[in-house]
This record gives structure tokens, sequence and C-alpha cells, in this order.
């Protein structure tokens, strides 16, 4: 099983007879990770863990060359989007459904579906969304980073209205070629569920929460992993991100979990499990 980041919580997992994305998603101005939808060119099967912009607001250029308007801007000219099927929740599909004009590629799911992209098997679960806390709304609309990203600012703050998770963030489970794979869609479980534990890797995205080490490692307790691999942890759409230092996470890791090593991956940079 092969695992590339395309930086944000843009992940591929491809086997020898599958490949599938997670939430493709193309860098603003000023962003960690400059990538660009050449990047997702060939994929054809993306998996959605929920609908903030960050994961959904390019997933219409997979579906119709004359998708969302502020991403069709940044889509090169001549790039056309491959015939390619979407899954995700009905709060994403909604979303969806209001750029695009077939939505005939879009599978709706919801937790417990299992669903098979050649040789892969994906299970969907219930997940929670991070809480940013006041404070951190506030420190983010009053730094000096927001004027120096004016732009960006503005047009995030026009497609927040419209890209909401709404109490829907979905973790999806990957299994193949005898690997399994937890890939969260932000730092966030439900109290209520029942995880499976020990997956060869737990994708954990690192950004969003105000109690960020301290959720994290909390999240790593209760899943068990044998590896932890970090996402989202980049600056991928200023001034609202920021490029978050892992050290602490991982010099905490160190000390409770010695037998679970967290791998900070490189952008592109394709790794076996």
């Amino acid at each position: 099983m092969k695992i590339t980041w395309l930086g944000t919580a843009s992940v591929r997992i491809e086997t020898e007879c599958g490949r599938i994305l997670f939430d493709p998603y193309v860098q603003l101005n000023g962003g960690e990770n400059p990538n660009s939808f050449e990047d997702f060119a060939e994929d054809q099967d993306i998996f959605i863990t929920h609908g903030h912009l960050d994961h959904l607001v390019d997933a219409a250029e997979f579906l119709e060359a004359d998708g969302e308007p502020e991403a069709a801007e940044r889509c090169p000219e001549g790039w056309r989007s491959p015939e390619a099927t979407i899954y995700c929740g009905s709060v994403a599909a909604e979303i969806l459904a209001a750029a695009v004009t077939d939505m005939s590629n879009v599978v709706e799911v919801k937790p417990k579906n299992v669903l098979s992209v050649g040789d892969i098997s994906v299970k969907v679960w219930e997940g929670r969304h991070a809480d940013p806390g006041l404070l951190k709304k506030l420190s983010v609309l009053f730094s000096a980073r927001t004027l120096k990203y004016w732009k960006n600012a503005l047009a995030l703050a026009y497609l927040n209205k419209h890209f909401q998770e709404k109490g829907q963030t979905f973790a999806y489970e990957v299994q193949a070629e005898g690997k399994r794979v937890f890939l969260m869609g932000s730092l966030g479980l439900a109290e209520d569920v029942e995880y499976p534990t020990g997956a060869d890797l737990l994708v954990l995205p690192f950004q969003g929460s105000r109690k960020l080490e301290e959720t994290a490692l909390g999240i790593v307790e209760r899943l068990q992993p044998k590896r932890v691999m970090l996402d989202h942890f980049d600056d991928a759409f200023p001034p609202v991100s920021e490029s978050v230092d892992t050290r602490l996470f991982k010099k905490r890791m160190d000390e409770r979990f010695p037998q679970i090593p967290v791998v900070k991956p490189v952008y592109k940079k394709t790794v076996e499990l």
C-alpha cells in the first residue's frame, strides 16, 4: 500500500488494483505547499470527509469542467476533470448540488457503509470536527496576517458561508493488501462510538483544536494505532490556517506512547506501508 500526502488534508492511497483520494484541495495564494489541479488529474475515486471549503471546494471540478466558479478561476486553461466519482455525506452532497448540474457521479454515504474500489475496502465512520475555540478565531481575525492576505480573507469569508460542516464529519477505515488505515477528517471522535483499534496507520489532522496536543494524544490513546501520520498541519489557506509546530506533540508521544512512531510526511513524497 502506497500513501502520498498532497498538502492540507489531501491524501492518496494506492494499491496494485486500486487508487483513492481524500479531500483534494488546491492551496490558496501563499500556501505552504503550492499545488494545482494537475496533481489530482488521474484520481477518479474521491472521498470527502466533510463540507468545509478546504475539503470540498475543489471537488466540483472533478464532476464538471464548469463547476464552482471560484475553483474554475484557479483551474489552468485546458484542464478537464476525469470522470470521477465523489463519495460524501448528505451535507457535502447538498453543497455540491448547488455547484454542478450533474450529480450522477456523487454517491452519498453514511456511517457503517462499506465501499469497494478495486482491491480497496473503505468503511465510513462517524467523526467530529475539531473545536478551535472563540479566542483562536478572534486572534486570526485581528492578526497582521489577515492584512497581508486580505484577498484570501475576503474569499474565505464569502466561501465559508457556502461550505459548512453542519455537524457531519466522517472518518474512513481503509483496508487493502493486509494493511488497515484509519483516516480522520478532523481532530475529533464521537464519544458514543466504539471505533476499531490497532490500525497499521492513523492519519491524524493536526490543526484546528484549541487544545491541540491534548486532543491528539487522547485520540491516539483511544485508537491505539501502530503508527501515526500527521496531516493538515501546513499553512494551506492563509490567514485562517497556519504552519503548526509538531515537535511538542512528537515529544509527548515519545514520552507517553514510545511504541507508536509519529510520521510528519513530506509533501508529495510517496511512502509504502
